[in-house]
């Protein structure tokens, strides 16, 4: 799939990887089409890219369905909108656990859903999902994150296969953990066990070259992390006990506080 003429649907363009996706996909030539709930942070960013913006909360199933109506015509499609939801899942009302699933999950199944018919009538297009080795491997205090992360990957690697030979392509790009951006680079703490950071510029050629080349999933993170998230999708009692020695449950406190201090 071409880039350059393209049109594009970014979501959750107002934090975290966002940006960055916007401006590369905007220096590439795509015919940008970019959303975020946050008037004041979309519409700058869209004016400056020569994009245009739809004000839309993806947790509302009424802007989801406004957002795909508007964004008719779309030919790729990538779904990054997603929110942190960080902490025990007790300290969690069933309404904040609705928002999180309806962002991180539904938003995308169903954007997924409504724009696909197009692109497979055109025998052309393609679905990206920025997720998250949160999809592959469970931690401390991100229940309902791992969770939809874990949902994702599934949705993805499955809808690809439902999508099979009609010219629309469906990947999954899941980065560990970004430097200077994300939910470590706001609370200042220090990764689990020490861990080395990627780039953000990492993650979005990780989304380019996804799309390009339809590859099923790409993870973006250094080799041992990598390596030791596949560890943990298949032993989970044992990645348990190793996050336990690292220091990993020590490092979540720290976010989970630091980011209701900042509430």
């Amino acid at each position: 799939m071409h880039i350059a003429g393209a049109t594009v649907l970014l979501t959750g363009v107002t934090g975290g990887i966002g940006g960055s996706l916007a401006a590369e996909l905007s220096a590439r030539g795509a015919d940008l089409i970019l959303t975020g709930r946050r008037r004041e942070a979309l519409e700058p960013l869209a004016e400056r890219l020569g994009a245009r913006a739809v004000l839309a909360d993806l947790a509302d199933p009424d802007d989801v369905l406004r957002l795909a109506t508007e964004a008719s015509g779309t030919q790729i499609l990538i779904a990054n909108a997603a929110l942190p939801s960080s902490g025990d899942l007790l300290d969690y009302s069933p309404e904040q656990i609705d928002r999180a699933l309806a962002v991180n999950l539904r938003a995308p199944a169903v954007l997924a859903r409504l724009l696909a018919p197009e692109m497979v009538a055109a025998g052309r297009g393609h679905i990206c999902f920025v997720g998250s080795l949160s999809g592959m491997a469970a931690t401390k205090s991100s229940s309902t994150y791992t969770a939809t992360k874990f949902g994702l990957r599934g949705f993805s690697l499955s809808f690809r296969q439902d999508l099979h030979a009609t010219g629309v392509g469906v990947s999954i790009v899941q980065p560990g953990f970004v430097r200077d951006l994300g939910m470590f680079a706001k609370t200042g703490s220090s990764t689990p066990g020490g861990v080395r950071t990627v780039a953000p510029e990492r993650v979005v050629k990780g989304v380019m070259r996804a799309i390009e080349r339809d590859v099923a999933e790409i993870n973006v993170a250094p080799p041992e992390l990598r390596f030791l998230s596949k560890i943990a999708s298949q032993f989970p009692g044992f990645s348990e006990r190793v996050q336990r020695l690292a220091g990993a449950e020590a490092t979540m406190d720290t976010i989970v506080t630091a980011q209701k201090s900042s509430r």
